[in-house]
């Protein structure tokens, strides 16, 4: 029995982590590009059933899609109409794995996995190693059912267990059992592939496994329920959605299989050719697409549902000391990981523009209210600098997609980047202390050239933080010549500053105030196009060269 056992646990154990090798291995094929999908082909919820499907179906994930999902809504580019589609959707596409299964390709995991290991080992190309990833964890998969199965098979010899496997007759606690276990492997595929294969082996009964496949959905939430813990409200409705979804579903389906078992599990015999496991399939596809299909028509229900299950009102204070976008959470989708790092970094970055016009006006009018404002601004940037520096670590020890995987050493200098800009905007609240501690005055003059250089700058960064946030491209060129235009008054007017010197317009505390007060405003305009340039890739100084020898 001991050896039996050991057999079990090492079958699930290589099914399990060829589901992830799988799974992480698509993921980093087309996380990025299904994220684009996602985000731009679920304006209604009909869309978002088909992407949600289609996607789940590629990456073999229901809970990776599901997360992907709480975190789009969490960064405000789905709405909650949208992510129940795709939730729905998912709850479809992740029957594929089973599917896959009951087509017994044991006979083939072998040469699977040695065409995976030969792609991982012996080509360059990135892609394709990464195609060999899905295929190793493909072979290794089916290499674990095989064990299992063959375990199973002695198990059938033993009296104890098949009358232990018989006495499972109660259809809620097969519910119970199938909530159980998927919450424990943290994957329904896992739990279906199991059922599968206790089906296969006679050993459990078509009529209890249809009951155990409904626990298996409830189960499956967990995942984006704890990804939705430390989220915003709407990130915890999403996550509910998928609850609520899964248990009205299961619920109506319990019901329908009380009250007509007999002539669905007929019907699905019938359809499945008599073979237990794709009997098992057939099912677990059948209530998945039966329940979408009944509550489909009920999204906004079930949305304002979950809205009533999740109260309480939206912070709206976005300069609030914490993370808006990231946080420590429990789980999170590598596929949206960088993505949400973004959307942090671009409301950092709107916080450091923000306050280096403050710091100018501060400047400019001596308003001391407006010069503690930019020093607390400055508090909240700089916490923001060393949470997301943290968080780009923990991500970067991640699997995520090949092009977010690019784009993170560009991420690092970016954060820095606004960092010193917010750095700028302190010392320029510094020099409106020192002006209104000392008396120093600026000419009418010095003050127009400051406001002028400022509005230059302020526009170079702003069309530097929507290129990095948003790939906007169209502003490029316009960057790279606002940056030279910066440059020429920069030296411009250290010239000038030194001509009003030499006049005696201005003393030489003043002089020097506004000299370094340009030399920074000239720094954060580098920083700025660094920030525009940081994830091309090809190397952004090259680039800009290029970029500038073009435009001459």
């Amino acid at each position: 029995m001991a050896e039996i056992i050991l057999g079990l646990m090492g079958g699930l154990g290589l099914f399990l982590f060829g589901m992830k090798q799988m799974s992480d291995g698509l993921e980093k094929v087309a996380g990025a590009k299904m994220r684009s999908i996602l985000e731009f082909f679920t304006k209604t919820p009909i869309r978002g059933i088909l992407v949600g499907t289609f996607f789940t179906a590629i990456i073999q994930s229901s809970s990776a899609s599901t997360v992907m999902v709480v975190s789009f809504v969490n960064s405000g580019l789905m709405n909650l109409y949208q992510a129940a589609g795709v939730i729905m959707g998912a709850n479809i596409g992740t029957t594929v794995t089973s599917q896959l299964i009951s087509f017994n390709l044991s006979a083939l995991a072998p040469a699977i996995v040695m065409a995976g290991v030969v792609m991982m080992m012996f080509f360059k190309k990135v892609k394709i190693q990464r195609i060999g990833e899905v295929l190793l964890g493909f072979g290794i998969l089916f290499m674990g059912l095989t064990t299992m199965s063959d375990s199973m098979s002695v198990l059938r010899e033993s009296p104890q267990v098949v009358e232990i496997m018989g006495s499972l007759t109660s259809h809620f606690l097969a519910v119970l059992v199938g909530l159980v276990v998927t919450t424990v492997l943290q994957s329904s595929s896992a739990t279906v592939g199991i059922v599968l294969l206790l089906a296969n082996q006679g050993l459990l009964d078509i009529r209890i496994c249809f009951f155990i496949i409904m626990g298996c959905n409830i189960g499956s939430c967990v995942s984006a329920l704890l990804a939705g813990l430390s989220g915003k409200r709407d990130a915890k409705r999403a996550a509910m959605i998928h609850l609520v979804f899964n248990i009205i579903g299961t619920f109506i389906i319990y019901v329908v299989l009380s009250v007509a078992l007999e002539p669905i599990t007929q019907f699905i015999s019938y359809i499945s050719g008599g073979n237990p496991g794709r009997e098992v399939a057939n099912a677990h596809t059948l209530i998945k697409l039966t329940e979408v299909l009944l509550l489909a028509p009920f999204i906004k229900q079930i949305v304002k549902l979950t809205g009533f299950l999740v109260r309480g009102e939206e912070k709206k204070n976005q300069d609030a000391l914490g993370l808006q976008f990231i946080g420590e959470k429990s789980v999170f989708s590598p596929t949206t990981a960088v993505f949400d790092a973004t959307r942090e970094m671009e409301r950092m970055g709107q916080m450091a523009i923000s306050n280096l016009e403050k710091a100018m006006n501060a400047l400019l009018t001596l308003d001391e209210k407006e010069i503690r404002e930019v020093y607390e601004t400055e508090k909240n940037i700089d916490y923001l600098n060393h949470a997301i520096t943290d968080y780009l670590v923990k991500i970067n020890q991640t699997t995520l997609p090949s092009d977010d995987a690019k784009s993170i050493g560009g991420l690092f200098h970016v954060v820095n980047d606004i960092e010193r800009i917010g750095d700028h905007a302190e010392n320029i609240a510094d020099a409106a202390a020192s002006r209104m501690e000392r008396g120093i005055d600026f000419s009418e003059q010095a003050k127009k050239e400051l406001s002028q250089m400022l509005e230059m700058v302020i526009k170079v960064t702003t069309y530097a933080l929507d290129m990095f946030s948003h790939n906007n491209q169209e502003h490029m060129e316009e960057i790279l010549e606002l940056e030279d235009k910066v440059d020429d008054a920069e030296r411009y007017l250290q010239e000038s500053h030194v001509q009003r010197l030499t006049r005696g317009e201005c003393t030489a505390s003043a002089g020097m105030m506004f000299s370094d007060i340009i030399s920074g405003l000239e720094r954060v305009s580098d920083h700025a196009t660094n920030i525009a340039f940081s994830l091309l890739e090809d190397d952004p100084i090259e680039r800009q060269k290029e970029m500038r020898a073009a435009a001459k």
